[in-house]
């Protein structure tokens, strides 16, 4: 699956972007594929479909310097360099993921946030502080991975949280060693269980990837969570990918070895949950309804997860409840003309 790169270069490291609405095969997760399966799906996979990934300036400015070679790959993108270059320790390489698939919104968990800009005064300063709201931020630094050598998955995700009271549709959460998926919001969410072990699953790109906002001192009016815009993030960001050379913690998560690259190089993985949504059918004829599923069910390309005719990536719809001011979400779901 992985491009090779040869002439003297060696991997520094390897992000994969897999998207579960392209792998996954109706109700049965990718992971739980037989591998013949999970090899020609893979081979039929391009996340640059929906996906768009850049270094940021002062990145692409730093792999110049290190005569370093990035490029962008069906499954991700790959950073490789000569062998003989040495990197400092503290060195890092940032790039920004862009959405030019509209219907990724569709398909795709945890898009219902909002992810507004806010321009807010600084006086002390005499400019305009620009923020972009939650906004994930993704690195081996603080990633968590999943087995055990040789088969570990090295995630680039945050460890997924516990419940809370305040937690939206689609959050995910780990309860007692279960993890969890809601349905509607808070107070009084649904959710479904994914898995009785969390510990078996990817760590899905969550809501505690994205980070909190600390303000300079005096500033008020920012979001909660997100990132900062500047000329090194633009308005179009969805995600930043950051890429520590060397971790001190966790060596699995280290590009470098006695400053050089690894002879096998780390394999990141960022992976992206299809969206649950109620399934209602709907006479082609007159819209009448016909019948709901009794259950979220997933969106996948691949397979079918119902037993009847299953929807397209578009047509997702939210049902709020009625009279809340906050919007609340009490369902998902697809609409299916049969």
């Amino acid at each position: 699956m992985a491009e090779r790169i040869v002439n003297g270069f060696k991997r520094l490291f390897e992000v994969r972007l897999l998207h579960h609405y392209w792998l996954d095969d109706g109700s049965t997760l990718f992971d739980s594929l037989p591998e013949n399966r999970k090899t020609k799906l893979l081979l039929t996979y391009d996340s640059r479909s929906f996906i768009t990934v850049k270094p940021t300036p002062s990145t692409a400015n730093k792999l110049k310097a290190y005569r370093a070679v990035f490029n962008n790959t069906a499954p991700g993108f790959v950073v490789a360099i000569p062998k003989s270059v040495k990197i400092p320790d503290n060195e890092l390489f940032s790039f920004v993921i862009s959405i030019i698939d509209a219907d990724f919104y569709k398909y795709t968990s945890l898009t219902f946030l909002n992810r507004k800009i806010y321009e807010i005064y600084y006086a002390p300063e005499n400019k305009i502080i620009r923020y972009k709201e939650n906004v994930p931020v993704f690195s081996n630094l603080t990633g968590v991975s999943r087995g055990v050598n040789p088969d570990k998955s090295l995630f680039l995700s945050k460890e997924i949280p516990g419940s809370s009271v305040s937690d939206k549709v689609e959050f995910l959460n780990i309860t007692g060693n279960a993890l969890f998926q809601l349905t509607s919001s808070q107070p009084g969410a649904a959710k479904v269980k994914l898995s009785n072990v969390a510990a078996n699953m990817p760590v899905f790109v969550h809501q505690n990837d994205s980070p909190a906002i600390i303000p300079p001192v005096g500033l008020t009016g920012n979001p909660a969570k997100g990132v900062l815009l500047s000329s090194e993030i633009p308005d179009n960001v969805f995600g930043i990918v950051n890429i520590a050379v060397a971790n001190s913690l966790n060596s699995d998560y280290s590009c470098t070895s006695a400053g050089v690259a690894k002879d096998v190089c780390p394999v990141f993985q960022i992976r992206f949950k299809n969206r649950l949504a109620f399934w209602k059918y709907l006479n082609k004829n007159n819209g009448t309804p016909i019948s709901e599923s009794s259950t979220s069910l997933p969106l996948t390309y691949n397979g079918n997860a119902g037993v009847k005719k299953k929807p397209g990536e578009s047509g997702i719809k939210v049902q709020f409840e009625g009279n809340d001011p906050t919007l609340r979400i009490e369902k998902v779901y697809t609409e299916i003309f049969d």
